[in-house]
């Protein structure tokens, strides 16, 4: 039986890439415009929920949850590239626990972040930013 497709599993898909793309490109000369990338995201999420009809103190502890587990996604890749396979496969089983194949997403998640650390984020930024 296929699981069904839902907003939590492409959130956590999406806080992971996040993840990764803030480890590859944060340094003091990228701060503040990582940080208006932060703020957009989290304020568009905050709109998401919003959408979904949910109150708004329901609103706030989603955002608190979703923010935590942002922060705790960043705190458990940051040594990534020091890690052997089977602990990131650890690390990744703790946001991906009902999950099935997390191995095929470790491996398109290694893919990933190699190809972060060759793009500089200004190669990210120039098609999005204002001529």
């Amino acid at each position: 039986m296929n699981r069904e497709d839902n907003f939590a599993d492409r959130l956590t898909l999406f806080l992971l890439h996040f993840s990764f793309f803030l480890k590859n490109y944060k340094n003091e000369e990228n701060k503040i415009i990582l940080q208006e990338i932060y703020d957009f995201n989290f304020r568009q999420l905050e709109l998401s929920i919003r959408e979904i009809g949910y109150g708004d103190q329901s609103i706030n502890k989603k955002m608190k949850d979703y923010i935590n587990l942002f922060h705790s996604m960043v705190s458990e890749i940051h040594f990534w590239d020091n890690l052997d396979k089977s602990d990131k496969f650890k690390k990744f089983s703790i946001f991906l626990s009902d999950f099935n194949n997390i191995d095929d997403l470790l491996d398109y998640f290694e893919e990933f972040n190699e190809k972060l650390s060759k793009k500089t984020l200004n190669s990210f930024l120039k098609s999005v930013s204002n001529p």
